[in-house]
């Protein structure tokens, strides 16, 4: 019997988040009831409890890098796969009361990650505006209208003025171009099916700290020829400074033959591997080299079996 279709869907909230966005931009995801969340631990709790079927959130940003919240939190607290990734293009607008002009700014709310896209905007225009940080773009603008906050603007997307009846007295106040923001969908128990395209993501947690020990991890990804398009160290959080895992993101998936056989080497070789996820890979689908060194690994597996057939019994 197949699984049931999911229905609800949970992502970081409230509605008008560029989280919001991105999940629109999907067609069932779009089709099934969207649950807003106040923070992402909120939304990857509620997932765990089985009180949504998915979640959605946002992991890496072009500008900032990866949302160490998110990804810290898969790694280290849930046991959840990642089913997909979206990239969504940002584009920050910066959202008051209607009438405000931007000399009368004299705060700015938006969470970290989006103010930290905006910094030279502020630095120029709003030198002396106080910066506080809320849990989404979305929020900043809600809390504005609703509580009638003259003299505060939101960085938020145009969408959210809209939402909240606010005006946009900036447009376009990321610091550089091609700002771009990826977003995962999370669930429980399944990996998606491979389509060819896809990444697979996973921890490493090494049985040393010693010279070598990061080489050892990379030549198994080498030697299978498989590209490795994200890696990164994080600290274990179980000790004190100087313990390090290293979260890596590798193109293919799970079901490919090269990959579960590099899998299979870091799990005995290393100290641990937590794997949490293969799924396809947002935009085009390109010449993968993996494919034919998956052929290759076949035939030459097939040549070692063929060689252990004639020994003698």
């Amino acid at each position: 019997m197949s699984a049931p279709t999911p229905r609800r869907v949970g992502f970081l909230g409230p509605f008008g988040t560029f989280t919001d966005q991105a999940a629109r931009t999907q067609h069932d995801l779009a089709a099934m009831e969207l649950v807003p969340f106040r923070t992402v631990p909120d939304v990857l709790d509620a997932v765990e409890a089985g009180e949504i079927d998915l979640g959605f959130v946002p992991i890496e940003n072009s500008i900032e890098g990866t949302v160490n919240l998110t990804q810290d939190a898969l790694v280290f607290d849930h046991d959840l796969y990642i089913q997909r990734e979206v990239v969504l293009d940002i584009k920050h607008f910066l959202l008051a009361l209607p009438g405000t002009k931007i000399a009368d700014v004299a705060e700015v709310h938006s969470m970290p990650v989006a103010t930290a896209q905006c910094h030279a905007f502020l630095r120029k225009e709003l030198p002396k505006a106080e910066i506080r940080a809320v849990t989404s773009t979305a929020e900043a603008a809600r809390r504005i209208a609703e509580d009638k906050l003259s003299g505060v603007a939101a960085i938020a997307p145009e969408s959210a003025a809209a939402m909240y009846g606010l005006d946009v007295i900036a447009r376009d106040i990321a610091d550089h171009d091609n700002n771009q923001t990826r977003f995962v969908l999370v669930g429980k128990d399944t990996v998606p099916a491979p389509t060819g395209h896809d990444r697979t993501a996973l921890v490493v947690f090494q049985r040393a700290d010693e010279p070598g020990s990061l080489i050892s991890i990379l030549q198994e990804f080498a030697a299978r020829r498989i590209n490795i398009d994200n890696l990164q160290s994080r600290p274990t959080k179980n000790t004190g400074l100087g313990d390090y895992c290293f979260v890596i993101y590798a193109d293919g998936h799970v079901a490919d033959e090269l990959m579960a056989d590099a899998l299979r080497e870091l799990h005995a070789k290393q100290g641990g591997v937590k794997f949490f996820g293969s799924f396809p890979a947002a935009g085009q689908a390109v010449h993968n080299a993996r494919e034919h060194a998956d052929a290759r690994w076949r035939d030459a597996d097939d040549w070692v079996l063929y060689l252990r057939s004639r020994i003698t019994r």
